[in-house]
């Protein structure tokens, strides 16, 4: 198949579409306001994947590859679409306890839905530091902010999760880590 998409085979293409989209659409729907901006987002993943198909080295998965076309483009939407985010100084988080929650005792789309409500900086920092593994460093340079941004964005963004999950289970799951 992988074969069939470099040569530009339409019906390998839109088979691997078939095969792939609903698990790239939940990615991109971490990174969104809505279904609708996902779907946008996942449209231009996959033009951006069939232009660049041939930049497959073969480094790891195939999947893993498309994931990735798809956080950054999911990324670079949010950058064409930056507005001014709330940002709350380091300094003043550094004395706060670090606080925790257990995502595992919620269902996905749950999940799916606090994520979206996010505010879009709260959100992208969020995803690229928890769900993609991006350190605080690639993150500032990626966005064009400062790692003490980032680091704000994140503590904001998990505290906000973590009020929105007690209300929605009227119990609390945070655990203080120290």
């Amino acid at each position: 198949m992988l074969e069939g998409c470099k040569a530009g085979n339409r019906k390998m293409q839109e088979m691997l579409y078939r095969q792939t989209a609903s698990g790239m659409l939940t990615v991109c729907m971490r990174y969104s306001r809505d279904r609708m901006e996902a779907e946008d987002v996942l449209q231009l993943g996959y033009i951006k994947v069939f232009q660049k198909i041939n930049e497959f080295r073969g480094d790891g998965s195939f999947e893993g590859w498309i994931r990735r076309v798809m956080v950054n483009t999911a990324i670079e939407n949010y950058r064409k679409n930056l507005r001014a985010l709330r940002v709350v100084a380091y300094e003043e988080i550094s004395e706060q306890p670090y606080t925790d929650f257990d995502f595992s005792r919620m269902g996905m789309q749950d999940l799916l839905g606090l994520i979206q409500q996010l505010a879009d900086g709260y959100r992208i920092v969020f995803n690229m530091y928890v769900m993609e593994g991006y350190s605080h460093q690639e993150i500032a340079k990626t966005l064009g902010i400062s790692e003490g941004t980032s680091k704000s964005q994140l503590f904001r963004a998990r505290a906000i999760l973590r009020e929105e999950i007690i209300k929605m289970e009227g119990t609390n799951y945070a655990t203080y880590a120290g």
